[in-house]
């Protein structure tokens, strides 16, 4: 039946006679057309409740891309642009993104460290560079400060603390917690903006025990760090901006489920080959074996 358009368009043949050469009835004809199109059809649903499946199990923050990814990794190959078309169809997108907003405050006269990275967003190993900085998310009782730290090489949050308060305590709970979870190898790099935070001999101090080497963007220059802000901006398309919280002890069980639950050990990334960061790291440590 492959043959039937090209009978009708190009040899010029009328229907009853390209049934007659095909040895079918005008019936039977008809009734393969509508047996291919309701194939087609419900190929098209079984594919679309699979969508859904997997949009709502990562609570709407998957767009096509990773749905995709989702979908062949589960041993099914299905074209890009048909889920694309399927999920348009079926209204199903991923959150509505909002702008960022930094808040870590750069107008102080403290010292800060040279850039050394250069929006070179990239590491060739484990606790190579280190990228930080600190958000905020709003609850009834008042704000609540969020401060991570982000392995380059794996996108891993490897380190993080929230406070009502914004100071450098946060930064410094942060590399305490990664310091415990990793062992920096030599000449590691440790970036941020240039905040108050950031700039604070107690930072310093820290990073210098330690032997790590600080790194700045330049003043005024968002795209410094744009690894770390980026995870913030997913954090709050995916997360927070979806929520309204009471407390800030609930807003912290939510980030913390977040974290270390659904970002660090489900979440595919684009910039790792949409593995997880645990994934990823398992995988390139068993190819180091």
């Amino acid at each position: 039946m492959k043959y039937r358009f090209i009978f009708e368009s190009r040899s010029g043949f009328r229907l009853g006679k390209m049934c007659k050469v095909m040895e079918v009835s005008r019936s039977g004809y008809h009734k393969y057309l509508r047996s291919q199109m309701s194939q087609r059809r419900l190929e098209n649903m079984l594919i679309a409740e699979e969508i859904k499946r997997i949009y709502k199990k990562k609570h709407g923050r998957y767009g096509s891309p990773r749905i995709h990814e989702e979908i062949r990794k589960g041993g099914k190959r299905i074209n890009k642009k048909r889920i694309a078309r399927l999920m348009r169809i079926n209204k199903i997108r991923a959150i509505t993104k909002r702008k960022y907003k930094a808040t870590t405050d750069s107008a102080h006269d403290k010292p800060v460290a040279e850039n050394l990275l250069n929006q070179k967003f990239s590491a060739t190993e484990l606790n190579k560079i280190w990228v930080s900085d600190i958000t905020y998310i709003w609850t009834k009782e008042g704000w609540l400060y969020l401060a991570v730290i982000l392995d380059l090489f794996s996108r891993r949050i490897v380190g993080w603390s929230m406070s009502e308060n914004i100071s450098a305590n946060l930064v410094v709970a942060a590399i305490r917690q990664a310091l415990l979870n990793r062992t920096p190898v030599e000449d590691m790099i440790f970036h941020s903006d240039r905040g108050s935070q950031y700039a604070s001999e107690a930072v310093k101090s820290l990073l210098r025990q330690n032997k790590i080497t600080q790194s700045m963007s330049r003043k005024g220059n968002c795209y410094d760090n744009a690894v770390a802000e980026s995870f913030f901006h997913t954090l709050k398309v995916e997360l927070v901006y979806t929520k309204t919280y009471e407390t800030r002890t609930e807003a912290k069980n939510d980030i913390f489920e977040y974290i270390e639950i659904f970002y660090n050990r489900q979440r595919k990334h684009s910039a790792i080959k949409y593995f997880s960061p645990v994934d990823f790291e398992n995988r390139n440590i068993k190819l180091a074996a």
